[in-house]
């Protein structure tokens, strides 16, 4: 099957079909992924994650809708918590945004987390370098939702925007440490509660502390539901990429993506040899000597890699 002429063709059932496919079958996703890989590298990838509650599908979708009258096509993949029953994701696309389920120029996609840390399914990278290789302009990510320390986002993108809203606590101090870092954009949704401002000082006075790098995160103010800051938004994150392109900092992210992922493909080739070269009778025994107290996990495995080694 010649999975490069699928992804040039465009056809959104026939990319629905290959991208089940890299969810389902690890072993076929390297084979399509390796047949396309020397086709990515043109989408603007624009990455969206914040607390839950934040607005962030109705910010999604009015961004979208922006895109589209720009005449660029749009991929969209929405991460959703998935479904403890089916392992299916819990939302679907066509309920979140029918206005543009029917656009041609619109392919989206759920994907569940399926319990992996970090807000991200392990396969969107793969589902991002598909649609990439498709020729979309412009692919926007929504994250299941953001907590300390889960910035996985930040990997698979070339613009973060963090989107929060007034009246959530203090989740600004609660993301301080983790996400908070990796925004290249900060969005304060739902501008019109009480203490909307208050959230843009705050957010701001945190920027101002971070004199790291060229790059000063801009805070839009928005209302999603009412079409409200939207222009601003696809300003800002224009203003980003023209950033990238000029400040050399487009080739360093690269770098960085390109090392997280080789790092990620060891471990999944890793893994598969270990499953492949270690029997059930040979784990269970090791399981047996740890829960006696025979061994510990970390000799235990040890012992169990330098048998392959010698092998």
């Amino acid at each position: 099957m010649d999975y490069a002429d699928i992804v040039r063709g465009k056809d959104h059932r026939s990319l629905a079909r290959l991208i089940s496919t890299i969810e389902n079958d690890p072993g076929k996703s390297r084979e399509i992924i390796s047949s396309i890989y020397d086709m990515t590298g043109s989408a603007e990838i624009i990455g969206m994650t914040g607390p839950p509650g934040a607005g962030k599908s109705t910010l999604l979708h009015k961004v979208a809708l922006g895109y589209r009258a720009r005449g660029k096509t749009v991929g969209i993949i929405a991460v959703d918590p998935t479904s403890p029953f089916t392992g299916g994701a819990l939302l679907g696309d066509r309920i979140r945004m029918p206005e543009l389920a029917a656009d041609p120029g619109v392919f989206m996609r759920s994907l569940g987390s399926r319990g992996y840390h970090g807000g991200l399914s392990r396969a969107v990278g793969d589902v991002i370098r598909i649609l990439d290789a498709a020729g979309f302009d412009v692919l926007l990510i929504e994250s299941v939702g953001a907590g300390q320390g889960e910035v996985d986002i930040f990997r698979n993108v070339r613009t973060s925007i963090l989107v929060t809203v007034p009246g959530l606590g203090d989740d600004v101090q609660a993301l301080k440490a983790g996400i908070m870092e990796i925004g290249d954009i900060f969005v304060v949704n739902k501008a019109d509660r009480d203490g909307a401002d208050q959230k843009i000082m705050e957010l701001e006075g945190m920027i101002e502390l971070d004199d790291a790098s060229s790059w000063h995160p801009p805070v839009v103010p928005t209302q999603a539901l009412f079409n409200k800051g939207i222009e601003e938004l696809l300003q800002a994150i224009d203003e980003h990429e023209q950033y990238l392109a000029t400040s050399g900092e487009d080739w360093e992210r690269e770098q960085e993506r390109s090392a997280f992922f080789l790092r990620d493909a060891l471990h999944q080739e890793v893994e598969k040899l270990l499953k492949s070269r270690i029997d059930g009778a040979q784990f269970e025994r090791m399981v047996d000597s740890i829960s006696k107290r025979v061994n510990d996990p970390h000799s235990a495995a040890r012992a169990l890699l330098d048998e392959i080694l010698d092998q």
